[in-house]
């Protein structure tokens, strides 16, 4: 896959789950960074054939980017194996962009999903994990 496939709310699970690696583009029409950013993203989907490539218009989907907790455009977010191991707004350099994507191809998604499932153990054994109003100094 090379071409930049646009995501919906209808879509989104579907494509998460059925592709190992996906990259998504939240964009809008009224920005600036997100309009010089488009091909850059365009032509590393021609480099990284093996990663699935997506965008979402932030004002056309906006369930969808409120649920993902969408506030800054561009916003780039990563999926491997339905885990979102990503999520940075702003719009980077081609070559960061490669980088990124190494980075994510590389993960070890065993260690990944074993550190997911530790937290999750730590989340229903009571401990309360919010710190507001805690002193750590």
């Amino acid at each position: 896959m090379s071409e930049v496939v646009v995501l919906t709310k209808d879509t989104f699970e579907d494509t998460v789950s059925k592709n190992d690696t996906v990259i998504i583009d939240f964009w809008a029409d009224w920005c600036g960074p997100c309009k010089s950013f488009a091909p850059v993203y365009e032509e590393a989907a021609t480099r990284h054939t093996d990663v699935a490539f997506t965008k979402v218009d932030t004002e056309d989907q906006q369930e969808l980017s409120q649920a993902l907790g969408i506030r800054a455009m561009p916003t780039l977010m990563i999926f491997r194996d339905g885990i979102q191991i990503f999520a940075e707004p702003g719009a980077i350099p081609g070559h960061a962009l490669d980088d990124l994507l190494g980075q994510a191809k590389a993960l070890d998604m065993d260690e990944v999903r074993a550190k997911i499932a530790e937290h999750a153990e730590h989340d229903h054994e009571g401990h309360d994990h919010d710190h507001e109003g805690h002193d750590h100094d």
